[in-house]
């Protein structure tokens, strides 16, 4: 069944691909409704759900919230426990972790995710000047 491409979906697109921050749905929700008013809550976050569902989205299960990311190839975050900001991670996705994950836990494994957490530089730097 091909899934209908519009105004709406489009609208939530382009909110994700303007932020570099990875935001949560109430943020889009917030962009989207800047440029249709009458855009429910409801509607961006199923559509947030059927992008991701597609893999035309990630969804990041960040400590915060769920966040959503363009980016569709395997890889980590970093979460700031202060901020609450969340980046991409500098690191290689590591499938022999999923390999051996499988071989000692008999489960079928088919990926991970992988947050980490810390403190952001900028906050880092607050916390040792303050």
């Amino acid at each position: 069944m091909e899934r209908r491409n519009t105004r709406q979906r489009q609208l939530i697109l382009e909110a994700v691909r303007s932020h570099c921050d990875h935001p949560t749905a109430e943020q889009i929700y917030r962009d989207v409704a800047e440029q249709a008013p009458t855009i429910s809550k409801g509607t961006v976050y199923r559509n947030l759900s059927v992008l991701a569902q597609e893999g035309e989205l990630t969804q990041v299960e960040a400590p915060d919230a769920s966040r959503f990311d363009l980016r569709q190839d395997r890889h980590h975050h970093l979460v700031c426990s202060a901020c609450g900001a969340v980046v991409d991670a500098p690191v290689a996705y590591q499938e022999q972790l999923d390999t051996l994950a499988a071989r000692e836990s008999g489960f079928i494994v088919t990926g991970h995710h992988t947050i980490f957490q810390g403190l952001c530089p900028s906050c880092a730097q607050a916390a040792q000047l303050g």
